[in-house]
């Protein structure tokens, strides 16, 4: 047997038609009844705006709560534009620095100077301010390439941030 969604349940709970059992009648209960031929329809203005804006909002967290994985998302982008530099021993971004990103541990561990990704916060993590240039240009990563990251690799970042960095 298949559970019903949390959107379906929510749906279900708060935009439900009212029955007729509910109330006693309709006037009892501040809605307005309209004759559509032989089906009588109830409205409630409230109602009927907390379903519109129930409904919005599922839509819209539904579309942004997609789940960022570190191993699907994130290693590829570090692996194709960070590694190079930030691997021990040789690495020029590791010898600099001391941050190593050939592991989740590693990158967590941060830096010589401290550390570089706060779970759940990407404006205060030294990562995202890096690599969309807020720490300046001459700081921007990745060095020695004319293009940065894509939009697209940024923005994965910052919600894989905001999400709290798991290791998933």
């Amino acid at each position: 047997m298949q559970h019903p969604s949390y959107k379906q349940q929510f749906f279900s709970a708060f935009c439900a038609p009212l029955r007729k059992q509910d109330v006693e009648t309709p006037k009892q209960a501040g809605f307005t009844v309209m004759r559509k031929s032989t089906t009588t329809v109830r409205s409630s203005p409230n109602h009927y705006n907390l379903c519109c804006a129930a409904v919005y909002i599922l839509l819209i967290c539904g579309c942004a709560t997609q789940q960022v994985s570190y191993r699907d998302d994130v290693v590829p982008i570090l692996e194709s534009r960070c590694i190079k530099c930030h691997v021990s021993p040789d690495g020029a971004g590791y010898r600099a620095t001391g941050l190593e990103m050939g592991s989740y541990e590693s990158l967590m561990q941060g830096t010589a100077y401290g550390e570089v990704i706060v779970a759940g916060d990407s404006r205060r993590s030294m990562l995202n301010m890096l690599v969309e240039g807020r720490a300046g240009n001459y700081q921007r990563m990745p060095h020695n390439e004319d293009d940065g990251l894509t939009p697209e690799q940024i923005e994965t970042l910052r919600r894989w941030v905001n999400q709290g960095a798991l290791d998933n």
